[in-house]
């Protein structure tokens, strides 16, 4: 079937979205050289500063939160592609405000590969104090005890958050990075599928379901999560989701969380809205208190039809930085 996107030509798409993107928040953010999109109260910062990267095609992911409060720098690469590395040097440089750089990379294979030639060229730099975070919490394809392996999905988001509010209160570079460190340790991330996206540029497929399918912990990119099966209820689903979570993070009677439901790209609010209500209640049942939530799209991946359920243990100060304000084109807070 041929693909039906209000597209130009697809060698553009890159440069095209980001135009857009600024254009539309121009008064949050600005296009600098190499796909950089850049926090406009950026040279006014007397802080930590944060720089991320990552590839295009998953907005409002992840330059859709540029600006005060969460991400200084967005260095973008081109459609599910990472950015090179030369480009996040210099982006790391440029935001550098003589308090230091937390740059935090999702660990996909090509990300993983620029982050650490990105460091590596920044070794023995005086000039710039750099720490890397790496957020890894797709708990479908490894176990937490080799965490490593484990991909790197919505979780970013609230990172930047946390990181974010954790420097505008003043925190140096390693309390910022070690804030953040503990949040990315006590997260968790599963993702469901009932259709694949496709690609923008070429149109092709990158997950083909069944018509009564859907794949319990498939990637970002219609990578297999090994938990295809027939297609269940949402409150089934949620039921397993949840569970999942709850056992993968050992979280207990009495404990507070985060909870995100995060749309794929073509799931409805209707559905993420049901989704929720049962979370909430079998949580509820179990004497575990969602202090913190968001439900709507952060991270997708074009028109794929499906969710990721993102849950993090929380305390007060990891709470107090959730709330506090933000203004970024995709999240607010005030």
């Amino acid at each position: 079937m041929k693909m039906k996107k209000f597209i130009n030509a697809p060698e553009n798409l890159t440069t095209e979205l980001l135009e857009g993107l600024a254009a539309s928040h121009a008064s949050l953010v600005e296009l600098g050289p190499d796909n950089m999109v850049i926090n406009r109260a950026l040279p006014q910062a007397d802080r930590v500063t944060i720089v991320t990267q990552g590839g295009a095609g998953h907005e409002p992911a992840l330059s859709g939160f540029v600006g005060e409060g969460m991400v200084d720098i967005s260095v973008v690469g081109d459609i599910f592609a990472a950015p090179g590395p030369q480009a996040c040097v210099d982006a790391i440089k440029q935001a550098e405000k003589g308090k230091g750089v937390l740059y935090v990379v999702l660990n996909h294979a090509g990300d993983m590969l620029t982050g650490n030639l990105t460091m590596r060229q920044l070794e023995g730099d005086s000039s710039v104090r750099c720490i890397k975070v790496v957020t890894q919490e797709d708990v479908s394809n490894a176990p937490r005890s080799n965490s490593d392996d484990r991909r790197g999905l919505v979780g970013c988001i609230p990172t930047f958050k946390i990181a974010g509010a954790a420097a505008a209160e003043g925190k140096t570079l390693e309390e910022v990075a070690a804030v953040a460190q503990r949040f990315t340790e006590n997260m968790a991330t599963l993702a469901v599928a009932v259709r694949g996206a496709t690609h923008p540029s070429t149109g092709s497929m990158l997950a083909d379901m069944g018509e009564d399918e859907m794949e319990i912990g498939m990637g970002q990119h219609g990578e297999g999560g090994g938990g295809r099966q027939v297609m269940k209820t949402a409150d089934e689903t949620a039921d397993i989701m949840v569970q999942a979570l709850l056992n993968d993070l050992s979280i207990k009677d009495g404990e507070k969380i985060m909870l995100i439901l995060n749309g794929a790209g073509a799931t409805t609010l209707m559905e993420l809205f049901i989704i929720y209500r049962e979370c909430e209640r079998y949580l509820r049942e179990k004497n575990i208190e969602i202090v913190a939530n968001f439900v709507g799209e952060l991270l997708t991946v074009q028109e794929q039809a499906g969710f990721q359920m993102f849950m993090a243990r929380m305390d007060d100060e990891l709470q107090r930085y959730w709330e506090a304000p933000c203004n970024t084109p995709y999240l607010k807070k005030v």
